[in-house]
């Protein structure tokens, strides 16, 4: 893994996944549910100075949004063991286009806005596409869960050889102990940073 302080700003990106109404917002699937956390509600306005600070030094910001998509009923297309964890996911919940799928107000509009259908914001994704069309190397990941999308792109960016930085403090879980095992496992993967670290960093590059 390379030094973060010397990676090209302008070639970085700083990658959010699923900080997205239906997770976040009262409004939204998660929240009508009862299904909230205040480590995870308070991850906007945590990351939003990081988004700032990196755009201003000519990086990116691209936010990977969970999709449920739709039949031709406009029923989602869920996955079993979602279904099952997630019993009150219903119709347009996570749709494209959706309110629930959009970007959260503290940190809209991203530069590019990924649609993901599993875990990780690389799988059948145009991530990829995006980074090298736009000439991004390196990530700089926060957002939820940290054990689920989190650590699943973390871990596909590492197989394709793409250096990144984890924001311990830019990513939550719905349970602190499993947030804590999993930045201890994702160690051998990513640098560890916390967003007071890295806004630091980033403020002392010109």
């Amino acid at each position: 893994m390379s030094e973060p302080t010397q990676w090209d700003l302008k070639r970085t990106a700083l990658l959010t996944i699923d900080l997205q109404n239906d997770f976040l917002h009262p409004e939204g699937a998660y929240g009508r549910a009862g299904q909230r956390s205040d480590s995870i509600a308070a991850l906007p306005a945590r990351i939003r100075p990081l988004v700032d600070a990196l755009r201003k030094r000519g990086g990116h910001y691209i936010s990977a949004q969970f999709t449920l998509v739709p039949d031709a009923d406009g029923e989602p297309l869920i996955a079993a063991h979602l279904k099952k964890l997630r019993p009150f996911l219903g119709k347009g919940d996570f749709a494209p286009g959706s309110f629930g799928n959009t970007l959260v107000d503290t940190l809209y509009p991203a530069d590019f806005v990924v649609e993901k259908v599993a875990y990780s914001a690389f799988y059948q994704t145009r991530l990829e596409y995006i980074m090298r069309a736009v000439g991004i190397d390196t990530l700089i990941v926060g957002g939820i869960v940290t054990n689920g999308g989190v650590a699943s792109t973390l871990r596909d960016a590492h197989l394709r050889n793409i250096d990144t930085v984890l924001l311990t403090d830019g990513c939550a879980a719905f349970d602190s102990k499993v947030h804590e095992a999993t930045l201890l496992s994702l160690g051998t993967v990513t640098t560890e940073m916390s967003c007071e670290e890295v806004l630091a960093w980033l403020e002392k590059t010109s």
